[in-house]
C-alpha cells in the first residue's frame, strides 16, 4: 500500500471504485465531512454526475470535559445522544440543551459561509454517499450517519479512502455499506496515508461547493 499524494488523488481512487456501479448511483447524493472530506467527494460527485454538498457535524462534549462526546448535532438540525456517557454521568437535559444551542450557532455560521444562500440537499428517500479523507475511530462519521438516517435518507454508504481495519469492519454492521479503499496494517494515523496532508481551507471548501452547484456533469 502506497500513500496517496493527495486528498485530490484520494478522491480519484474512490471514484474509480464507485464509478463501476454508475448505474446503481445515478439517483444518489454524494456529502462530504468538512473539510478535509470535500477535495476526496468532489472527483466522486463529478466521477457519477450526482449533486455534492456539506454536512456538517458538531461534537456535544460533556460539560469541564470536553473532549468526551455526549452526543452530536448535524446539518438539518438533527441531534445524536451518547445515552450511554449521559446515564453513567447524569448530564440533565438543560446541560445537553446548553451546549448543543452554542455548537449550533457555530454549526449554522459554518453552513452560510460554506454554501451561501443555496439550501442544503434533502436527503430523504435519497441513497447518499458520505465521504471523508479517512477514518480513524469513525466518531464524527457515526454521528453523521446516524443524523442521515435520522432525517430519512434511504441508504448511508461511508467512503473513505483509508481507515483502521478494525473501524471499518465496526462500519459494517453500523450503516447500509462501507467502502474503504485501503485499511492498511498497522494503520496509525489517517494523515500517514498522504504525502501532502495540509488542512483545507475554507476558501477552498467554499470553491469547490460553488464549482460543484455550478455544473453536475452526466457520468459516461
Amino acid at each position: 500500500m502506497r500513500q496517496f499524494r493527495d486528498r485530490f488523488e484520494a478522491g480519484e481512487e474512490l471514484a474509480r471504485i464507485l464509478k463501476k456501479r454508475v448505474d446503481e448511483f445515478r439517483d444518489a447524493l454524494v456529502l462530504a465531512l468538512p473539510r478535509g472530506g470535500l477535495p476526496v467527494a468532489y472527483p466522486v460527485a463529478q466521477a457519477l454526475g450526482v449533486p455534492l454538498d456539506v454536512f456538517i457535524v458538531r461534537k456535544l462534549g460533556v460539560p469541564g470535559h470536553e473532549e468526551l462526546a455526549m452526543g452530536a448535532i448535524a446539518s438539518g438540525g438533527v441531534q445524536v445522544v451518547n445515552h450511554d456517557v449521559v446515564d453513567s454521568l447524569g448530564i440533565p437535559q438543560r446541560a445537553i440543551d446548553a451546549v448543543a444551542q452554542r455548537e449550533l450557532i457555530e454549526l449554522q455560521r459554518r453552513e452560510r459561509d460554506y454554501r451561501g444562500n443555496r439550501p442544503p440537499l434533502d436527503v430523504k428517500g435519497k441513497k447518499v454517499i458520505v465521504i471523508d479523507d479517512g477514518l480513524a475511530t469513525g466518531s464524527t462519521m457515526r454521528a453523521a450517519a446516524a443524523a442521515l438516517e435520522q432525517e430519512g435518507a434511504a441508504k448511508v454508504i461511508v467512503a473513505v479512502p483509508v481507515a483502521a481495519r478494525e473501524t471499518c469492519e465496526e462500519f459494517r454492521r453500523e450503516v447500509d455499506e462501507i467502502i474503504c479503499a485501503m485499511t492498511p496494517e498497522p494503520f496509525r494515523a489517517v494523515g500517514l496515508w498522504y504525502e501532502n496532508f495540509d488542512q483545507t481551507t475554507d476558501e477552498e471548501v467554499r470553491d469547490l461547493l460553488q464549482r460543484a452547484a455550478a455544473r453536475v456533469p452526466k457520468a459516461s
